[in-house]
């Protein structure tokens, strides 16, 4: 990471500009297919099933939910992986041995210790981490001879899963779950098994598990930590940047210190960014982008544009932030104009697709066309109401007719 004085000022807008394109939002820059639009964003958020297809849709000319199934479960071209901040994402296959060593190993060490832990307190065992090896190799071992299989049928076939923890007791949010998910995530956070064809329709997240190698075909060569981390982090710059160390350190749910030496070890150069702080670009990233043609875009929850800063002051005035996202930083539906946010967008009882503007906002006549037309875009493509676990503000105020 150089220490120079920034190399030149990237203003606002051409951050806009730079997301318009690199993001294939604009509509003059969507890209081919599900792998191309998941390059283009590193990652595509997953943690909402239908978030994945919706995202594609967005960057995507001709790809229905079906060719979105056929990248994930039988082209195997992107992959569905536990990484950054615990988070579950899509991420093209190149990326695996990247993301298994450094932000996936981060979360794995850290859910092992909290397995074995509660597994104790909970009396589920009087030694954790030996009740977690052989659980552990008791899947590895079932799965060896009977390929994929659900979290619900490992349960009932693997003694060692049986059991529960009870979550914060007391409290309304608590309850009991099984130990078995939770065995589950800390192997697919090891990369030693992986989400493989999903139980359900793709707008709900019912996967079936199997063993990493055989999906893929064979080991992964997995990258050093810092190695790893430094491929992320070139990946998100070219999506992302210009972003700032506290954007990256976000992103990556690592330390200020591992963000600081992943940008060193691209070579990060410095630019100023308005507002004063310090943005950062790869070396053969640096020149202008030019201004590009008005465009409009609806996302879906959790899509990558929308959480890939935690700056978001150059697309999102920072009064509109509690109508969109929650105290956890997981965002709504957005709706798009020019590169800004300017509200959500909802289904009706007919599973018409509505835009809903953010407080104060006045749209001009070209922008309420310009949304009015993806909206009819995408309800031409789901077809069919979907459900959204993060729900912001702006969506479950509107009230549609």
């Amino acid at each position: 990471m150089s220490a120079d004085r920034p190399v030149r000022h990237v203003d606002d807008q051409e951050r806009r500009a730079r997301l318009a394109v690199r993001h294939a939002v604009h509509p003059a820059h969507r890209v081919a297919d599900t792998l191309a639009a998941t390059r283009a964003m590193t990652v595509l958020h997953a943690t909402e099933a239908a978030t994945v297809h919706l995202a594609v849709a967005a960057r995507t000319d001709a790809v229905g939910p079906a060719d979105v199934d056929r990248a994930l479960y039988k082209d195997r071209c992107v992959l569905k992986q536990l990484a950054m901040r615990r988070t579950l994402f899509v991420l093209p296959r190149d990326l695996l041995p990247a993301a298994l060593g450094s932000a996936s190993a981060r979360v794995a060490v850290e859910q092992r210790r909290l397995v074995a832990r509660d597994a104790v307190a909970h009396g589920a065992a009087a030694d954790g981490e030996a009740w977690l090896r052989a659980a552990t190799e008791a899947v590895l071992a079932r799965l060896e001879v009977s390929g994929p299989l659900s979290a619900r049928a490992l349960r009932e076939e693997v003694p060692e899963l049986t059991g529960t923890f009870t979550v914060s007791p007391g409290k309304t949010y608590g309850g009991t779950s099984h130990i078995a998910p939770r065995v589950l995530t800390l192997l697919g956070a090891e990369g030693r098994i992986v989400r493989g064809p999903n139980a359900g329709h793709w707008r709900l997240s019912r996967p079936t598990w199997t063993l990493m190698r055989d999906w893929i075909g064979g080991p992964v060569s997995v990258l050093g930590s810092q190695e790893g981390y430094a491929e992320l982090v070139r990946r998100w710059l070219r999506t992302f940047g210009p972003g700032t160390v506290e954007d990256l350190q976000w992103w990556l749910g690592s330390t200020k210190t591992a963000a600081r030496t992943a940008l060193a070890d691209c070579g990060a150069v410095p630019v100023s960014l308005d507002g004063g702080a310090t943005g950062w670009l790869l070396p053969d990233d640096v020149e202008p982008v030019a201004a590009v043609e008005p465009w409009a875009a609806l996302l879906p929850t959790l899509d990558p544009t929308t959480m890939g800063w935690r700056g978001r002051e150059f697309y999102l005035d920072p009064a509109h932030t509690p109508y969109l996202f929650d105290t956890n930083g997981n965002a709504g539906t957005t709706a798009w104009w020019e590169g800004r946010i300017v509200g959500a967008w909802v289904q009706d009882e007919d599973a018409r697709v509505r835009v809903v503007s953010l407080p104060g906002n006045t749209l001009p006549p070209e922008a309420i066309e310009a949304l009015d037309a993806q909206a009819d875009r995408l309800t031409s493509w789901l077809g069919v109401r979907i459900s959204n676990v993060y729900s912001s503000q702006l969506m479950k105020g509107a009230r549609l007719p």
